[in-house]
């Protein structure tokens, strides 16, 4: 007797053992660098919440459309929208998390933030190095009253591959068939003039060195780091300063529409800042591990719920309720191997 209640606790133990103690969630993304800081913010105060931890790597957009192509990551990231022939042949879905911009930041004596004004047109021209000083006519026309220099104009812009690039020659192509024509669009671009640096810290840095520079930062990176931006001209005829209304305001129901494939540069909207555009989560329509895809889809509703204050106050720009809606009804195709929805 004494020898079977051994051996029969001891099988009790093994079995114990054997199962899984409940552990809480925890899913891996990666991707784009401009909505690390909020992704940060918000997985902590999700994991105080829940209990369930998300990890996010900052490594850059393309990289973490890579990692989520390949299976590396439980979600990407991207500030650049993927094609739907892409997501289609890879059987990603992409949906947006914040909106954010491209600001023009200037070093110009005796100036304001948005006391300068400039143009699409005008902007592509300093881009070419067509307009090669401050006091050209095509810039003191945009800004009777102000005191412009005779100062030579430092072109500043990035060396690396980034969103901010694409949203930025998107925009100067819709302005410029000459742009278009001779430099086109992407997050990379053969530059024909200009010093390159390395993300918005680089940009920025040579701007703030060099008199009479010109270049281009994110949004919430300009307002974060009180970087002195133009006001620019949109499709409208009006002159607009980035901020968290201007950029809401280029969000049309035609992008809701489009699940969110179009880039939003030079909307119609006459408050509309003209260099919009959001940073994207990338999730597989059918994915290897539907429990780690299940709690992606909770972290972001939670954000979209709870996320919007921290999002603000870090200068970035959250989604309107109607296109939350809007996201929340894709993430219906996201299913188990059984075809059954993950987002309940």
């Amino acid at each position: 007797m004494p020898l079977n209640f051994h051996f029969n606790s001891c099988l009790v133990v093994a079995l114990l053992m054997s199962v899984p103690s409940a552990q809480a969630a925890e899913v891996l993304g990666a991707g784009a660098s401009l909505p690390a800081p909020v992704y940060a913010k918000w997985a902590r105060a999700y994991k105080q919440s829940t209990g369930n931890k998300v990890v996010y790597q900052s490594i850059g957009s393309g990289s973490g459309v890579a990692q989520i192509t390949g299976k590396s990551v439980d979600f990407g990231a991207s500030d650049s929208p993927l094609s739907g022939a892409v997501l289609e042949k890879n059987g990603l879905l992409q949906f947006p998390t914040l909106l954010g911009g491209v600001v023009p930041i200037v070093n110009l004596p005796n100036t304001k933030p948005g006391d300068v004004k400039l143009s699409g047109p005008v902007l592509a021209d300093i881009y070419m190095g067509k307009i090669i000083a401050w006091d050209d006519s095509a810039i003191t026309q945009l800004n009777p009253g102000l005191s412009l220099p005779n100062l030579a104009v430092a072109v500043v812009r990035r060396s690396d591959s980034s969103g901010s690039t694409l949203l930025f020659t998107d925009y100067l192509s819709k302005v410029s068939p000459e742009w278009k024509t001779k430099l086109g669009r992407g997050v990379t671009v053969s530059w024909t003039v200009g010093l390159g640096g390395k993300g918005d810290e680089g940009v920025a840095k040579f701007v703030q060195r060099l008199p009479g520079a010109i270049g281009f930062v994110d949004y919430g990176y300009a307002f974060n780091h009180s970087l002195t931006y133009t006001q620019l001209r949109n499709q409208s005829g009006a002159f607009v300063a980035p901020s968290p209304q201007s950029l809401a305001a280029a969000v049309s129901s035609n992008w809701e529409n489009s699940a969110f494939s179009e880039i939003l540069t030079e909307e119609r909207s006459q408050g509309a800042w003209p260099i919009t555009g959001a940073t994207f989560a990338l999730i597989r329509k059918v994915p290897d591990k539907p429990e780690q895809a299940r709690e992606i889809l909770k972290f972001f509703t939670w954000a979209f719920k709870e996320g919007g204050k921290s999002a603000t106050e870090s200068n970035y720009v959250p989604l309107a309720d109607s296109t939350t809606k809007a996201v929340t009804a894709l993430w219906q195709v996201v299913r188990d191997g059984s075809g059954k929805p993950l987002y309940e």
